[in-house]
């Protein structure tokens, strides 16, 4: 089932890119206490991913904070080790924590994965962006397929 404004989210781990290395955080805890914008790409370095939308998070990042965003994330079904060197090109340090979600186990959780497998990429996430408050999803944006829209910066930004 695919998740929808007003459920709680997932339980499951998740694996964020840090200086240290993979780091795996409950589910619970990292959303708990929270405004967490969550956003997903089918794949780091992929064209519209590298190029718009997570530079567009990256360049939001103070306009999402003066919202009351505690936490800007994206998720992508990649390995820990692609997550961290795309994070580190994109400057996201201190903006955009990185999530790896490398056998799409939250992704399909969140009931928002698909088969790339016609493009070569196996189980992806789809494009979306969730704004999670505390633990509940209180908006959820995703892209029709091939789309570039709702799951925008600037889209979250004008729904918070």
């Amino acid at each position: 089932m695919t998740i929808k404004v007003g459920d709680k989210m997932p339980s499951g781990t998740l694996t964020l890119v840090t200086k240290e290395g993979p780091q795996k955080i409950p589910a619970d805890e990292f959303f708990k206490g929270k405004k967490v914008v969550l956003f997903s790409v089918p794949g780091a370095f992929t064209p519209t991913c590298d190029a718009k939308h997570l530079p567009g998070f990256v360049e939001k990042t103070a306009d999402l904070r003066g919202k009351g965003v505690d936490t800007i994330a994206c998720i992508a079904v990649n390995d820990a080790f692609v997550m961290k060197a795309w994070g580190k090109a994109q400057g996201c340090e201190g903006k955009v924590e990185m999530i790896a979600d490398g056998n799409a186990e939250y992704t399909k959780a969140l009931g928002l994965d698909f088969d790339a497998s016609g493009f070569g990429m196996g189980t992806r996430g789809q494009r979306f962006a969730i704004v999670v408050k505390d633990g509940v999803a209180t908006d959820v944006e995703v892209e029709a397929p091939k789309e570039f829209k709702v799951s925008t910066a600037e889209n979250i930004l004008s729904k918070l």
